[in-house]
């Protein structure tokens, strides 16, 4: 049945909507504005981890610079904008809420969610899905209204509110939020199988759609070419993203009791299409595709979202991950640059996603390198980066929007400073999963300890109410047996994992 629909349209037209029946379902359209009085850092400063790394005094202040941006742009929905929740600003010049950098944001505030619901921040753009199932990918601040309307090909995407929930639902155990944002989550994906695929059932997006504006992966050359034409391409991570979503959506339906083949079903037919189509043997890596089947060559660290969406076979593997080691391509002074380096556009002093180093696509690759079973490789990527991004904080004061890859230490050109936003991805994310090497799963928390100063966290948060407190003493090498101090407020068990060895320890819980 279609329905006359007016709210959230850019100018304010009516359009004609085919209703998703999942839509019925979604609890915060319906829901009335929550307004909070907002913290200040110095208010909650107890409520937030507390990482340690002796010797490296300048990463554990980069770590607290988040912090202090992070609650200086924090906001209340308005009379104007009616948002279902306050949120925190996405910090970038457009004056809008961005999907794609909130799902990252999402990734690193986790870790402060005692302090402040930074999960609702997402709830806006549920409260503002329209009847088919559409969400925008930018909500303007000033009137609440979506920024595009829903067929332009920029206005949505990508497509990552699955992978922030569930990350979340890890860490949390929320599962009474899970439920609630299931449906929401399966119609907007269906929206997107809907409207952004071709025959063939592969997914295309644009420059704005993926969030990678300016790479130079169709055949325009004008920048509004880059970034608004489809150029009918297989996208080859919109096409990712849509296996990663619909096995996190399998995820959730199992973990809620129910079941949901369509994805399953879907995610195993677009594995198989993109090892089939997608990927070059010779040069052992995954490409868009043009518009007559051929792979177009362009080595974008868009491609590393095959990890975390299980697409690569064991055989190839070692090959795809080894251009991560490569110094002709992604292991430049600044790891890991958006483009090749071996590419004739790239930039070595940023040129935005022409050869910027970002805080959300590395720690993107680290979560599909650990997916994958390569959690050294992610240790050593995440040393750099938190290094670097620590050797700019001590030059400028500040985080930045993105950083240069060869022109190391410093920003890039152009990047916008003091960005939190997801410039805390690195700073607070990476540095406690990746370098002090702490990470929660569904029922224990695994430590990899790999550094050999003294190193540790304090009020780790763990599930709905637990907290942790963890320190591993210097050691001499990376292989001997770690002395640790270990304290739970609630039962948990602890997996350490070194290079000589690994142990459980069951904390009982005071």
């Amino acid at each position: 049945m279609s329905i006359p629909y007016q709210r959230h349209t850019r100018f304010g037209e009516y359009d004609q909507y085919f209703d998703h029946p999942l839509v019925a379902q979604n609890s915060f359209i319906s829901a009335a504005p929550v307004i909070v009085d907002l913290p200040r850092v110095e208010d909650v400063k107890s409520l937030l981890p507390a990482p340690e790394w002796d010797g490296h005094e300048t990463a554990i202040q980069t770590y607290w610079k988040v912090w202090e941006l992070a609650f200086k742009h924090l906001a209340n929905p308005t009379p104007e904008n009616q948002f279902a929740a306050p949120y925190i600003d996405t910090a970038f010049w457009a004056r809008a809420l961005f999907m794609w950098d909130s799902s990252f944001i999402m990734m690193f505030t986790r870790y402060g969610r005692r302090a402040f619901d930074f999960q609702s921040t997402l709830d806006t753009f549920y409260a503002k899905q329209h009847p088919d199932g559409f969400i925008s990918r930018q909500i303007k601040y000033s009137d609440g209204l979506d920024s595009f309307h829903r067929f332009d090909p920029v206005s949505t995407g990508p497509n990552l509110l699955g992978w922030a929930e569930w990350e979340h639902y890890q860490a949390a155990r929320d599962r009474d939020r899970l439920a609630r944002v299931f449906p929401v989550l399966v119609a907007y994906h269906h929206w997107l199988r809907r409207y952004r695929t071709w025959q063939d059932g592969s997914y295309w997006t644009t420059g704005w759609g993926c969030g990678m504006d300016n790479q130079p992966r169709t055949p325009y050359t004008t920048d509004a070419g880059l970034w608004m034409e489809h150029a009918h391409q297989v996208w080859l991570d919109a096409t990712l993203q849509q296996i990663l979503s619909a096995r996190i959506l399998a995820r959730m339906a199992a973990e809620l009791g129910t079941s949901i083949p369509d994805m399953t079903g879907e995610a195993d037919r677009l594995t198989t299409y993109v090892n089939l189509k997608m990927w070059d043997n010779q040069s052992a890596f995954y490409y868009d595709g043009d518009r007559d089947g051929k792979r177009l060559g362009v080595k974008s660290i868009g491609a590393y979202w095959a990890l975390l969406a299980g697409v690569v076979p064991p055989d190839r593997l070692g090959r795809f991950i080894a251009h991560l080691s490569d110094p002709q391509t992604f292991n430049r002074p600044h790891r890991i640059p958006a483009l090749a380096a071996d590419h004739p556009a790239f930039d070595p002093k940023g040129g935005y996603w022409s050869g910027g180093v970002w805080d959300p696509t590395n720690y993107m690759v680290l979560r599909g390198l650990n997916h994958v079973g390569q959690p050294d490789l992610a240790h050593e990527i995440a040393l750099n980066h938190v290094a670097n991004v620590a050797a700019v904080f001590a030059k400028t004061g500040t985080v930045w929007e993105n950083y240069a890859a060869d022109d190391a230490p410093n920003a890039a050109i152009p990047a916008k400073d003091d960005f939190v936003g997801w410039g805390g991805v690195g700073p607070v994310a990476t540095l406690l999963e990746d370098v002090i090497g702490v990470q929660a799963e569904a029922d224990q928390v695994v430590w990899r300890i790999r550094l050999t100063e003294a190193h540790g966290v304090a009020r780790y948060p763990f599930g709905r109410e637990g907290w942790l407190d963890l320190h591993c003493e210097r050691r001499e090498s990376a292989d001997e047996t770690p002395q640790i101090r270990a304290h739970s407020t609630i039962p948990v068990t602890l997996r350490l994992v070194w290079d000589g060895g690994e142990d459980l320890i069951y904390l009982k819980g005071t």
